[in-house]
């Protein structure tokens, strides 16, 4: 579990249930008004601006990614890749089959390479694999934005409808707060959804496709040495180049001693 995420949004949540709780409750906070005109509007505009297809992959996959991390680091992934290059230089491409490894892209390419398959094929099928699932995930970032984009704007659109139903009923005082609470509570409704929600898991998405797709070329890398019976040594001096300076430097010590 992403442990930051989880973490910023139950602090926002008990920031924002603090200040209601500290002027009234939270009933006086609620409209179903200003409800149905950001999240219907925001609904509806983010359908426009994407295929229904790219929304049903990309906003699942998006909540899912925001929220986890990825099973192994780079670091991890390296010396992982270094230990099954080894297995496969003592035991052959057949000693690969009893090999089981946590993160589902590597136990894909360890399984080709047991199978036998052929370098392009093993090459042209996790690039694929790979580039697929970097589309999805960036669709996932770019509807999140999108949303965090335009749920402000129909909380503006909210606040003038409401405006407008107060000025046109100034005769009937007992409407003008009904009509003001619409005003300014899709104003908040709005900040809330793109400023603590969608806009911030777009961020976080952005900079986890950035990371999957470190991570998935390094294992293609190893895959594909491997798959050319590299040495060990070679495979995991070839990898250093994935990692921070800093890292590649205590991993070249750990070699060494």
């Amino acid at each position: 579990m992403d442990i930051a995420t989880s973490v910023g949004f139950i602090a926002g949540i008990i920031v924002l249930s603090t200040l209601v709780l500290m002027g009234g409750d939270f009933r006086m906070f609620y409209d179903i008004h200003a409800v149905i005109i950001i999240f219907g509007g925001s609904f509806a505009a983010t359908l426009i601006r994407f295929p229904l297809s790219a929304i049903a992959h990309g906003l699942p996959l998006g909540a899912k990614f925001a929220f986890t991390l990825s099973a192994f680091s780079a670091h991890d992934l390296v010396n992982e890749l270094a230990r099954i290059a080894e297995i496969a230089r003592k035991q052959g491409p057949v000693g690969l089959e009893k090999v089981e490894a946590g993160d589902p892209f590597l136990a894909k390419g360890i399984r080709y390479i047991a199978d036998g398959y052929d370098l392009e094929f093993i090459r042209a099928n996790m690039e694929t694999d790979r580039d697929n699932f970097l589309m999805h995930l960036t669709e996932g970032s770019k509807i999140y934005r999108a949303i965090g984009d335009c749920a402000p704007a129909f909380g503006m659109i909210g606040t003038l409808l409401g405006m407008v139903q107060m000025f046109s009923n100034m005769s009937d005082p007992s409407k003008l707060g009904p009509f003001m609470a619409v005003a300014l509570l899709a104003t908040l409704y709005g900040a809330i959804v793109g400023n603590l929600i969608c806009l911030p898991i777009a961020d976080k998405l952005h900079l986890k496709v950035l990371d999957e797709e470190t991570s998935r070329t390094l294992i293609i890398d190893g895959i594909l040495m491997i798959r050319e019976s590299k040495s060990p040594a070679l495979v995991r001096e070839m990898l250093l180049a994935y990692l921070p300076e800093k890292h590649r430097h205590d991993m070249e010590e750990m070699a060494t001693a």
